[in-house]
């Protein structure tokens, strides 16, 4: 009987071991390099802590971001750059002080991962269950910050958001985009499946798909996508619509990626904290407010923006429910509150209100 040959040993291009210890050197460099920026940042937090300045400083990470991609000559991508930054600004806020930070829940969801977007992983996070939830964790003290969607390209805006800032005292500090993927997640094969899982938004991004590939499944509502993917994972001939994320937290097969109508699905959430953000260059201001009950009365309130040359990006209405007929208007802007034709604008605009709030001044998403 013939002896099985072995298979010759792969030997290594020559350069290759070589290559390998120039990287070896540089991680020794970047490590270091990282500890000494992590120490000045902590230095920085104690003279922070001392002034009662908050740790976390958007229009500060907005200027790191933009400084190294300005600075950035390739190969690494501007995108991948800004993901490296956020983990080390990360790891060095939770060195400062442990921030806390609210989101709708529970774990990834959308909200959720955006929240990593924004603070990265080194931040501890708090699932609530509903944007009241997260509302009243920050304005109770017991979160330093919340992040909630407020509208979305396809399905418009989250009515339960914009609600909420009518009585609140918070105010929005920073915004986050989001491009945003369904996956149809199950355990069985598409053929098995009878009956899909989902939260109500999601079906309707997702419906024109639905129809044309499973329109005999039963879809049931269910609270959030993550909620969708527990369910699914444990129901005979049964499929979700949620993250890939959710999907691999319960041990889903992914059948069906990108699922959404709409190649352009985004969806904006708010940071929303106790103090309103510094001017950055490139901000937006939010404000909400009410008009006299009178003929030509919004067209008017809306004259100082065109005299002041602001320009408008959002204009959203809402019925008051505490008077029938009664609306509150949310307006967003191009610039901030400290910008002289913003506040010429505001001025003019507040002179004709019933009721007039700033709802934060903030860097653009």
């Amino acid at each position: 009987m013939k002896k099985k040959r072995r298979g010759k040993k792969r030997r290594l291009p020559s350069q290759l071991p070589q290559l390998r210890r120039a990287i070896d050197r540089v991680d020794s460099q970047i490590l270091k390099s990282l500890n000494k920026r992590t120490e000045l940042t902590v230095d920085v937090g104690r003279l922070k802590a001392k002034k009662g300045i908050s740790p976390y400083v958007p229009e500060r990470e907005r200027e790191v971001y933009e400084k190294m991609v300005r600075k950035n000559i390739g190969p690494i991508t501007d995108a991948s750059l800004k993901a490296i930054y956020r983990e080390i600004m990360s790891g060095a806020l939770s060195l400062m002080k442990q921030l806390k930070v609210a989101y709708l829940g529970p774990p990834y969801t959308f909200t959720h991962i955006a929240s990593l977007k924004k603070f990265g992983s080194s931040i501890q996070y708090e699932p609530c269950d509903s944007i009241t939830d997260c509302f009243t964790e920050v304005e109770k003290g017991r979160c330093d910050y919340a992040v909630v969607p407020i509208e979305n390209s396809t399905e418009g805006v989250i009515n339960h958001t914009l609600d909420m800032f009518i009585d609140s005292d918070m105010v929005i500090c920073s915004e986050v985009y989001l491009n945003i993927s369904h996956n149809l997640l199950a355990k069985c094969k598409k053929s098995q499946i009878k009956r899909i899982y989902s939260n109500p938004q999601v079906f309707g991004q997702c419906r024109l798909w639905l129809e044309r590939n499973l329109p005999t499944a039963e879809f049931i509502e269910v609270s959030s996508t993550t909620r969708a993917a527990e369910i699914a994972s444990r129901t005979k001939n049964a499929a979700c619509i949620a993250s890939s994320l959710a999907g691999e937290m319960y041990k889903l097969r992914n059948l069906a990626r990108s699922i959404q109508d709409s190649a352009h699905n985004v969806t904006r959430f708010l940071v929303i904290g106790r103090t309103i953000t510094n001017p950055t260059g490139r901000d937006k201001t939010s404000i909400l407010f009410t008009v006299k009950d009178r003929v030509g009365a919004l067209h008017d309130i809306l004259v100082p923006f065109k005299r002041s040359k602001v320009n408008l990006t959002k204009i959203e209405s809402r019925p008051s429910k505490k008077r029938a007929w009664k609306y509150y208007f949310f307006v967003d802007m191009e610039g901030h509150l400290e910008n002289p034709r913003v506040k010429k604008a505001l001025n003019g605009l507040e002179k004709g209100c019933t009721f007039f709030k700033v709802l934060g001044s903030y860097p653009a998403g």
